[in-house]
């Protein structure tokens, strides 16, 4: 018996384990305007919302009583801690849960309330891979058993339920997206798929830098990254595993990689279509298949949503990139002369292209020359024409939609060339227009000489806006104007601008 048949074996013996924990998750399918069908595998909807539990469960309850009984080690930031706390608590035996000083409090919290008495955490080094070497360090020293988070046969059988239970549907993916980390979840899932359906085109996804499978594949051999971007940070993983390697290499037919935008993109259209908010590793399926679509038209696609543990406070960065990733959105730096009036002659050359400004992002730098930053939003085909229509009205134009200073919003400006300034927070509609035609009303008086804006989703826009005056007599005008045209203003003071 070979390696993958073992596996699925090893899959089959695990089903009368986890199912003692939980029944399986389920399966959902959503029409496609294409004629196909999008099969969802709600592992968000799973005891831990992640698919981590079957692996860790699976292991411990294959042990003899006596390793049980000295307790178990294991090491994570996130899921599979919460797996291991969960089967400590089901099996009753006790586990030291090593997790990085980095890790979100709410998370150990998690893994605590979960594991209860059962449950001890060791929180130590900056790194899950200084973590993990202290657990495994401790699990040596004390004779205790460690739980790897996906490279051990038991822990691979236990995550391989997920592909039985998605066979086990009434529709059947022709093609299938699994998001890869360490490979625990691909090569089993895949090994289960293929095992009743060789046939099926199965698609392994990456994130772009922490695609170590990938690499492995083309290594010919496990290797180490020598970096690994964590915004998905439950596929972060430096190096493929020893056991999960050959069994991708086996049964998968494609690598690809997506960025981080394709994945806040991919975050965005699960809300839409299935209404959870799936953590950015348990999009990664789904943002593979996006940036695929066209090649599989009417075909029934299966992607799993593996995990929903994320933090609150990752939401408004998700949602502000995710639709760059959608290519709905591009952010543009157009140059233009430093007076009156430009940016208004602007927004009234593309008023007819149908977008959304949802970003604006400029600070005064220069006497005669402006270059602010726009976040246009729309479908691709009106952002294309955007373009256009710059070229055709002699702009000088650059897409900075991945660059630094616009990613972080960093405001680049000189303070001491704002002539008699009055810096406010502004409210106004939510609404496309409502900026224009304020702009029109204070153009006579006014230039702009500092805007911070971004769209949040409310029904009432606020930015941070800075004005100058050639004259006391049109500072005078332009503030009866602001105090009566309905648009509520907070002034502040302009030394936070001067970092004073």
């Amino acid at each position: 018996m070979n390696r993958s048949e073992m596996l699925f074996q090893q899959i089959m013996r695990a089903r009368n384990r986890v199912y003692q924990v939980s029944a399986p998750a389920p399966m959902e399918t959503y029409p496609l305007a294409d004629g196909g069908k999008l099969l969802v595998k709600r592992e968000d909807l799973s005891p831990i919302h992640a698919y981590k539990w079957r692996g860790a469960y699976n292991m411990m309850a294959a042990q003899p009583e006596e390793v049980l009984t000295n307790g178990v080690i294991t090491a994570s930031a996130g899921n599979h801690a919460m797996g291991v706390a969960l089967a400590a608590s089901k099996l009753g035996c006790q586990a030291h849960i090593y997790m990085p000083v980095t890790v979100a409090k709410v998370k150990v919290n998690e893994v605590q309330r979960i594991g209860g008495e059962h449950v001890t955490v060791i929180i130590t080094g900056d790194t899950y891979d200084e973590a993990s070497a202290a657990a495994r360090a401790a699990a040596a020293e004390n004779g205790m058993l460690y739980i790897p988070a996906y490279d051990d046969p038991l822990v691979m059988a236990g995550q391989g339920t997920v592909g039985d239970e998605i066979m086990m549907y009434a529709d059947k993916p022709d093609v299938m997206f699994l998001q890869i980390g360490g490979g625990g979840l691909a090569s089993s899932v895949a090994c289960a798929i293929k095992a009743y359906a060789p046939e099926t085109y199965i698609i392994g996804v990456e994130g772009e830098g922490q695609a170590s499978m990938k690499a492995a594949i083309e290594a010919g051999h496990p290797v180490e990254l020598p970096y690994v971007d964590v915004f998905c940070d439950g596929t972060a993983v430096k190096k493929a595993g020893d056991n999960t390697f050959p069994i991708c290499a086996e049964f998968i037919d494609e690598f690809m990689t997506v960025t981080n935008d394709d994945v806040c993109a991919a975050v965005q259209r699960l809300w839409e279509t299935v209404r959870t908010i799936a953590e950015p590793a348990g999009a990664m399926g789904m943002a593979g298949y996006m940036k695929r679509q066209a090649d599989f038209a009417g075909k029934n696609v299966g992607i799993i949503i593996s995990g929903a543990n994320m933090d609150f406070s990752r939401f408004s960065w998700i949602a502000r990139r995710a639709k760059v990733g959608l290519a709905n959105k591009r952010y543009f730096e157009i140059e233009m002369p430093e007076r009156s009036g430009t940016m208004l002659e602007l927004l009234r050359n593309l008023a007819d292209l149908d977008l959304n400004i949802e970003d604006f992002i400029y600070g005064k730098m220069h006497e005669t020359c402006a270059w602010p930053v726009f976040g246009f939003a729309g479908k691709p085909e009106n952002l294309a024409r955007l373009k256009e229509r710059l070229r055709e009205k002699g702009y000088v134009f650059r897409d900075v939609s991945l660059r630094e200073d616009v990613t972080f919003r960093i405001v680049n400006l000189q303070p001491a060339l704002f002539k008699r300034p009055y810096l406010a927070i502004l409210e106004f509609p939510e609404r496309p227009g409502a900026l224009m035609e304020f702009m029109a009303g204070a153009a006579q008086w006014c230039s702009i000489c500092y805007f911070n804006y971004a769209n949040r989703g409310e029904l009432i826009g606020r930015a941070l806006m800075g004005f100058e005056f050639e004259s006391d007599e049109n500072r005078a005008a332009f503030m009866n104007y602001l105090n009566n045209c309905g648009c509520h203003h907070t002034p502040v003071d302009l030394s936070i601008l001067e970092g004073k």
